[in-house]
């Protein structure tokens, strides 16, 4: 006898999915206006967010940074803590996956650095683990697109509106069928008047988080700390005649026409350990700015279905990212360890 199959119904994970199409599609084509994705205000240097320590002015870039650690440290608090506690030996769910990561960062270390792999491999990793989990972090729906409304400097901007107050807090949106364009009155950028800050007419929004690679200071610093720790595990293993691969001094007096190419060859070498830097900066930079930007216009222009592909497509781009910077920074640190007297003896 053959069994009937039960049809299978809606279940909630599809309800959901189809709320969010009909929604999206309310909201960007059937709805108000204040519904209306807007494209985004593309701006270099990072925003502030109106916090402060100690006079110290915190960005959104800065702050986006800051949860991207504390999420780091909750999981090595946590995660590591609760496994270790529990005395298993075999890890599962969420560990089995970070020690699974973890375990493919070692064996990419290990099969470049040999012995050193041990004593390099904390570095790299925690750069990995930091870029890796920033450009996750700012994939989180609303994290570039809550903030503070302000004046625009010139051009276009759009009219504030109300959407609900809490005691003396007011949450306000911009109304994208309501361009305005700013123009600068007498007195506008005058400071220290004691005069209580108006609301904006001509408005643009200023994120609280933004992605923290989309800030040249965090690439910048982070190909700093990898360029410079390059120096010191060279140090480390090769001592002061490290430097002799940037300054071949004995070489120049010893060596002839020859010598005078090394010592050529060794100011390119310091060169290039600067050159480094920017490599290292501007394609984190590069790459990751382009994403946002491009998941913001187009998430602007079509709002519906397609924005999820490049979701997928940034998650994937933002691993890719990370791994990359985490090879380069390996193979750096592990080529520093490495003797050059053999080279220039053959």
């Amino acid at each position: 006898m053959s069994e009937e199959k039960p049809k299978k119904g809606l279940n909630l994970r599809t309800l959901i999915i189809y709320f969010c199409i009909i929604a999206g599609i309310y909201a960007a084509f059937l709805g108000p206006s204040i519904l209306k994705p807007i494209s985004p205000v593309v701006v270099l240097p990072a925003e502030p967010t109106g916090l402060s320590i100690a006079g110290f002015e915190i960005t959104n870039t800065m702050l986006a940074t800051l949860i991207a650690d504390l999420i780091l440290l909750s999981i090595a608090v946590f995660v590591v803590r609760k496994f270790v506690r529990s005395g298993s030996l075999i890890p599962s769910g969420f560990y089995n996956a970070f020690e699974a990561l973890v375990e493919f960062l070692w064996n990419t270390v290990e099969g470049a650095a040999g012995k050193w792999a041990f004593r390099i491999f904390p570095v790299p990793a925690t750069i990995f683990l930091l870029i890796f989990v920033a450009n996750l972090v700012k994939l989180v729906p609303g994290f570039e697109s809550i903030g503070r409304i302000k004046e625009v400097h010139h051009g276009y901007g759009y009219a504030p509106v109300l959407l609900a107050k809490v005691g003396n807090l007011s949450i306000y949106t911009i109304d994208k069928a309501q361009k305005r364009e700013h123009i600068a009155k007498e007195g506008e950028h005058s400071e220290g008047h004691g005069e209580e800050e108006k609301l904006c007419e001509a408005c643009e929004i200023v994120p609280f988080l933004r992605g923290s690679a989309t800030d040249l200071n965090f690439p910048f610093a982070l190909a700093f700390i990898a360029v410079l720790m390059t120096q010191v595990y060279g140090v480390w293993a090769l001592g002061i005649g490290y430097f002799e691969k940037f300054f071949p001094i004995r070489q120049l007096i010893k060596g002839g026409a020859m010598g005078v190419i090394n010592f050529i060859v060794g100011i390119l070498e310091l060169i290039l350990e600067f050159a480094k830097i920017l490599s290292f900066g501007f394609r984190l930079f590069g790459n990751i700015f382009a994403g946002t930007l491009l998941l913001s216009i187009v998430g602007a222009l079509t709002a519906v279905l397609v924005p999820v592909g490049l979701y997928f497509f940034e998650v994937f781009f933002g691993i890719i990212q990370a791994y990359v910077f985490y090879l380069l920074a390996t193979i750096f640190i592990s080529g520093a360890t490495v003797s050059h007297h053999a080279e220039e003896a053959h």
